[in-house]
């Protein structure tokens, strides 16, 4: 290996094109951390937040964007435990994706599934620890019960979907087109509501209500979704693409008995992200590894091109994941 690396970094607050391919030193794996020389990396929406300068990394982590990848550990620091040189993981990052080396816990890497590429693993840990924390953990999704997901979609829609319903529940979901709707039913969802030319409130209500709604939308959506939410639901926020404002009548709260909550998954302890990985290694990981759920994919960049894969991301004409290739399998 050697002390340098190709990544891409922000050169300024602004649009796709403010993403340069650029020379960084490798990182090296303090305690507890591992190394690992990327093959695929994920992209989400919070690395365009960061690029145009709405989402600030961590004190500790890289100025690099890049919340999860895929590829080989190379490098394993002192008390990092249950992983070994050689192995081939895909990770939860606390930034620094776009490179050819990144580090990150150890705790917070997860096996390949088996049968399951590079390119389809860097697909996987921002969206299911984001979803299985807050629709399972934080939303305490049952089976049987009615769930609603906003940008059924998205990379976190398509495996909010999918666990939902293997998991038993009955799953609607909004998208804004016919095609992208068809996604949807297609990976489980008992009704997909095209939000440009349905009513998803009116929707919901005929069905008694959504016991759980995960939004990604906020903004207009806020005092709807209370709208649509069944007596003693749950309504969890996990981004707000038309802003976090709205007005609310906690009356309606109260008197329904709605809890109203939310998270983010960058700034939460090393020990918290731990032990949601935990969580997926034993109830979702297998579930991978047999066939049963796959992640979603939209398309491939080169690393290059990453400006263009943010482009593509914010054009909301993907359904699913968009992955970076640095090393390929």
């Amino acid at each position: 290996m050697t002390d340098q690396m190709r990544a891409i970094e922000i050169t300024a607050p602004g649009g796709p094109e403010v993403l340069q391919e650029t020379q960084r030193p490798r990182p090296k794996a303090g305690q507890g951390e591992v190394v690992i020389r990327v093959a695929f990396a994920g992209v989400n929406r919070p690395d365009a937040l960061q690029r145009a300068g709405n989402y600030a990394p961590p004190p500790d982590a890289s100025d690099l964007p890049g919340l999860e990848a895929a590829g080989e550990v190379v490098e394993v620091g002192e008390g990092a435990e249950g992983i070994a040189v050689g192995d081939r993981v895909c990770a939860l990052l606390p930034g620094g994706g776009y490179a050819e080396y990144v580090k990150t816990p150890a705790a917070h890497c997860l096996p390949v599934p088996d049968g399951m590429s590079l390119e389809q693993a860097a697909c996987l840990p921002e969206t299911f620890f984001t979803v299985w924390s807050n629709v399972f953990m934080r939303g305490g999704l049952q089976g049987g019960e009615r769930f609603l997901v906003h940008g059924g979609s998205s990379g976190i829609g398509t495996t909010a979907i999918q666990l939902a319903t293997v998991f038993g529940a009955r799953v609607f979901a909004t998208a804004g087109s016919d095609e992208k709707c068809k996604a949807c039913t297609d990976l489980g969802a008992e009704r997909a509501i095209n939000y440009k030319t349905e009513d998803f409130v009116e929707i919901l209500k005929a069905e008694g209500g959504a016991n759980l709604i995960l939004d990604m939308v906020g903004g207009e959506y806020i005092p709807r979704n209370v709208q649509a939410v069944a007596t003693d639901g749950r309504i969890v926020h996990i981004a707000f693409l038309q802003g976090p404002k709205a007005e609310l009548n906690f009356a309606q709260i109260m008197a329904r008995r709605i809890t109203v909550t939310g998270s983010t998954l960058r700034p939460q302890s090393v020990a918290a992200k731990a032990a949601i990985a935990d969580q997926l290694r034993e109830k979702v990981w297998p579930l991978l590894s047999s066939g049963r759920i796959a992640p979603v994919m939209d398309s491939t960049f080169d690393l290059t091109d990453a400006a263009q894969a943010h482009a593509r991301m914010e054009s909301s004409g993907h359904i699913g994941k968009i992955v970076l290739r640095v090393a390929g399998e």
